[in-house]
């Protein structure tokens, strides 16, 4: 130990050559090939090309070149590109405060010069002809090319042999470099990539035709061709504007793009890509403020899939946070943590049974023949469907909700996304008919979001009211009264006014007992002994001043699953019916209040294929 803490001999405080100096920053700059692919396709991306070419040997460690057809480097300033601090995209301090460019450091070729054998082929605009400049002799010479950059790095790393033992597999290497690529391509849909390996091509992105009033189409084409089918299939469109206080006239963030549905959320956090002004980046706030809009949603600790673009005015971020600028800094991180939040709950929030198409079946084997067949030859033809379900009605309970008066309406399946009901199934699934085939329903899952969004609803309603915050209560005629124990009795006196914004009223009844007097009036006919439990029990779990703030979501979850109705019970077709409308009505419907799907569709086709029919 005492070897260790032996002070060295004291040197004299000197100047750094400049090598050492771009070989030090290179240890920021380049951790591996994809770091270098990531700096030069910014700068070509800066030159203004269309189309851009990487052409890698051994995963990038032989050869990183990277082709563009972008505006090109004048020869006088060819020698001068490779020095450090030596720039084109900012001049002063004003420039920095408002980088709209991807690079602005200049320091990435001179870093990645000082470790490998760097050259530069360019050839300017209206210039005759293209000029080759030797990153290592400084020789520059004329050659053929056409306009536009080709910048070659061979043998990364040979000057610093240490980080190349570092480097991964020629395959792991080739990877990130593809991912690079890969990120710049979602960015940039109107630039055509390509990445070819070893002689061959392992990846191309054709560039979109843009169109400034079409820009949502355009980026959708470029998330089929990167991303593949499936996620465009299975995500939403998120476009949201959200305006400044102060400057009420101007929106101060935007946030567009496509975030995924629950349902394809995945175990990694792979497909997660965040964009700011353009530039890909990993941020905390960014990516907490689109978990969170997945908190009603999201089933257990899966991670949820999106590609999302931020716009913000450039001097209300700051870029130069770190060298490889993949890091920024808001000015006002709650304005655009907000932002996004919301951006991507108003996405989700549609019911996705809305948006399936309507209207019907042209196959012969359609819904509508089908059951006329069936009940032709079998006479087992079912009474018209008798039932009105009113938006306006307060979901308070089965018996509320379904009693009223039926008024008569169509039986066409093709009326509502969602169809109408057929049968129950073992008392937990509702089996419903539209013009895709067969629907089958969770009940309790899809009444407990039901219940769910309508608390939210009127808890919203009271905050936004003058007179009361609280949700509206049901005093009950015969309070309820339970054994409590000690915990309980507590937390009932100690939460008398959360308890109470949430509609109950739960009051010592002697030593031992806690009685019921009041619940909320959407739950008036559940079970208020089990409800009063299950709400003592979440709020016993918390800190009395987080609760309402943090976990009042959680305790209305809670409410809600013991107000929805439960498994086993028998539903006539009306209460089914109602419950298919309700749940074309409601918000997030797609989802139980735990993240689980509420409904599943299994088209004809499926049918088709699990009878053999057609074969």
């Amino acid at each position: 130990m005492t070897a260790l803490l032996t002070l060295s001999p004291r040197r004299p405080i000197r100047e750094l050559p400049d090598t050492l100096i771009s070989q030090i920053a290179a240890g920021e700059v380049v951790e591996r090939p994809a770091s270098v692919v990531r700096e030069l396709v910014d700068n070509a991306l800066d030159a203004g090309a269309s189309q851009v070419t990487v052409r890698l040997l051994a995963g990038g460690v032989r050869l990183i070149a990277v082709e563009d057809d972008g505006m090109g480097i004048p020869k006088d300033e060819l020698a001068m590109a490779l020095k450090r601090h030596a720039t084109s995209k900012i001049g002063n301090l004003q420039d920095l405060e408002s980088v709209g460019t991807m690079g602005f450091r200049g320091e990435a070729l001179a870093a990645i010069n000082a470790i490998a054998d760097c050259s530069l082929l360019s050839r300017a605009t209206d210039q005759a002809s293209a000029y080759l400049l030797s990153g290592q002799t400084g020789e520059l010479q004329p050659v053929a090319r056409s306009q536009g950059t080709t910048v070659e790095v061979r043998e990364l790393f040979f000057s610093t042999p240490a980080r190349r033992k570092f480097l991964k597999t020629d395959s792991t290497e080739l990877a990130h470099c593809v991912e690079a690529v890969r990120r710049h391509a979602l960015a940039r849909p109107d630039v055509g990539f390509a990445v070819w390996h070893e002689g061959k091509l392992v990846e191309q992105w054709r560039a979109c035709a843009a169109n400034p009033t079409e820009a949502i189409a355009t980026l959708d084409q470029r998330l089929r061709d990167v991303l593949g089918d499936d996620f465009l299939e299975r995500s939403v469109v998120v476009d949201h504007q959200q305006r400044r206080e102060s400057t009420p006239g101007q929106p101060a963030v935007r946030v567009w793009g496509r975030v995924g549905i629950p349902d394809a959320a995945r175990a990694r956090a792979d497909q997660q890509f965040c964009y700011v002004n353009g530039r890909f980046v990993r941020d905390k706030v960014l990516s907490h403020a689109a978990r969170s809009a997945f908190e009603d949603v999201l089933h257990g600790h899966r991670q949820p899939v999106y590609a999302l673009y931020v716009e913000i005015d450039p001097t209300r971020v700051d870029v130069n946070v770190h060298p490889t600028k993949i890091e920024v800094r808001f000015r006002d991180s709650r304005e655009v943590h907000q932002a996004v939040r919301h951006a991507v709950e108003d996405a989700l929030a549609a019911p996705r049974a809305m948006a399936l198409p309507t209207g019907a079946v042209t196959n012969a084997s359609t819904p509508e023949t089908t059951r006329n067949q069936a009940e032709h030859q079998y006479g087992w033809a079912q009474g018209a469907i008798d039932f009105v379900a009113r938006g306006s009605h307060k979901v308070s309970d089965l018996q509320a909700l379904w009693s009223a008066p039926a008024e008569p309406r169509p039986t066409d399946p093709s009326i509502w996304p969602l169809g109408r009901a057929l049968a129950q199934l073992q008392g937990v699934y509702i089996l419903a008919e539209n013009t895709h085939g067969l629907v089958v329903v969770d009940m309790h899952a899809a009444h407990e979001r039901i219940v769910y969004e309508r608390l939210k609803s009127q808890l919203d309603a009271s905050r936004a009211g003058a007179t009361s915050q609280h949700l509206n209560s049901q005093p009950l005629l015969v309070p309820a009264t339970f054994a409590a124990t000690p915990q309980e009795l507590a937390t009932a006196e100690a939460h008398t006014d959360t308890l109470t914004a949430l509609g109950l009223d739960i009051a010592a009844f002697s030593a031992k007992t806690l009685a019921v007097r009041a619940v909320p009036g959407a739950l008036a006919h559940g079970d208020a002994v089990a409800l009063a439990r299950s709400v003592l029990a979440e709020l016993a779990q918390h800190e009395a001043s987080t609760v309402v703030q943090r976990a009042q979501h959680e305790l209305l979850a809670t409410m809600a699953c013991h107000g929805a109705v439960r498994a086993n019970r028998r539903l006539t077709v009306d209460e089914m019916n109602a419950l298919l409308r309700q749940m074309e009505q409601t918000e997030r419907s797609d989802q139980c209040n735990h993240g689980r799907p509420t409904w599943r569709q299994i088209t004809l086709k499926e049918l088709d294929t699990l009878f053999l029919r057609g074969r």
